[in-house]
């Protein structure tokens, strides 16, 4: 199935905060790292992450999180 962004966030912390606050309302969402930073060798899994959702879901998700 086809996802679409419905933001980027600073961090995996507030990735998931996001993630929580959508699933309670039933709609399901992936969390990924954006390309920013992609292939560093240091190990830090940290910095911006993409949040998807269906495209059925993006209107209802955007009013959650109060993105226009």
């Amino acid at each position: 199935m086809e996802l679409v962004r419905l933001t980027i966030v600073a961090n995996p912390e507030e990735a998931e905060l996001v993630r929580s606050l959508l699933r309670t309302e039933g709609i399901e969402a992936l969390v990924k790292q954006t390309n920013y930073g992609a292939g560093t060798m240091d190990g830090y899994s940290g910095g911006e992450q993409e949040i998807l959702v269906r495209p059925t879901d993006l209107e209802s998700a955007k009013a959650l999180i109060a993105i226009q």
